[in-house]
């Protein structure tokens, strides 16, 4: 049984963006093997950021802001799959959903979602939202986990029976792919880009920062300064050639740096 959990980030407990997460969450349970949870970011306490900048430097536990990101993070870590679901305010995600993200600012630095599915859904009444959706695919990939391409859903309410159906549709397809997802393996062998992404973020990290700084400590506690990637996976010869090239390109440049 996979449990996913959907971070709804709208104060309308029956708008668009929960009527969308419902009908995917429905769809993905058909299947037989999901057991689904909704919950409203709204109804949690989440403190704006105030850029101190202590969860990078000494550890997230160290954050002067005492409210319930803990408890958030942790139901994540306790999912199979996470779903993100915004309305789009503004040509963005809505501020609740911004303020969860800013409060996981660490995560990006110290991803920890790896083996877990991520997905999104994005609704609104006109047009701006397939950017927001790339957005939030962005975030997805930034936290660790393995990403499914989220959905747009566009419809005025009262929702009219034509957008109806192609929301369905829509999130049919979705489901699909979300559920195909979760049954590959967990912890697939990284693209180029990630492979590039994890190297120079290590190497530049073992060679600019000390001891007294947690992301390097959690990089050394992890062994990720001597793994080909996050976590053990099939990495053949031309990956582990080029891993070791994005490390010189990592490493030359921070002798630029310096000279």
């Amino acid at each position: 049984m996979k449990i996913i959990t959907a971070f709804v980030a709208s104060a309308r407990r029956r708008g668009l963006t929960y009527v969308a997460t419902r009908q995917f969450l429905d769809n993905l349970q058909s299947f037989g093997d999901v057991q689904s949870e909704i919950l409203f970011l709204s109804e949690y306490n989440l403190r704006v950021c105030g850029g101190c900048k202590r969860c990078f430097l000494r550890g997230e536990e160290c954050c002067p802001l005492k409210d319930d990101r803990d408890v958030l993070i942790e139901k994540m870590m306790t999912s199979d799959a996470v779903v993100f679901a915004s309305p789009n305010y503004s040509f963005q995600v809505s501020a609740i959903m911004k303020t969860f993200l800013d409060r996981l600012g660490f995560v990006f630095h110290r991803p920890r979602f790896h083996g877990k599915t991520f997905t999104n859904i994005v609704a609104q009444g006109i047009y701006g939202g397939g950017k927001v959706v790339k957005y939030l695919d962005f975030v997805g990939g930034g936290l660790g986990f393995n990403v499914v391409e989220g959905s747009c859903i566009t419809a005025l309410e009262p929702m009219a029976e034509k957008d109806r159906l192609k929301m369905a549709e829509a999130l049919t397809r979705h489901a699909k792919r979300f559920h195909r997802q979760l049954l590959k393996p967990t912890h697939p062998a990284p693209s180029i880009l990630q492979l590039m992404a994890f190297r120079m973020s290590r190497t530049s990290m073992k060679l600019t920062l000390g001891e007294d700084n947690r992301d390097y400590t959690y990089y050394r506690d992890h062994g990720w300064f001597d793994s080909d990637y996050y976590y053990p996976t099939r990495v053949g010869p031309l990956k582990r050639a080029v891993g070791a090239t994005f490390d010189w390109m990592a490493a030359r440049r921070f002798k630029q740096m310096e000279a």
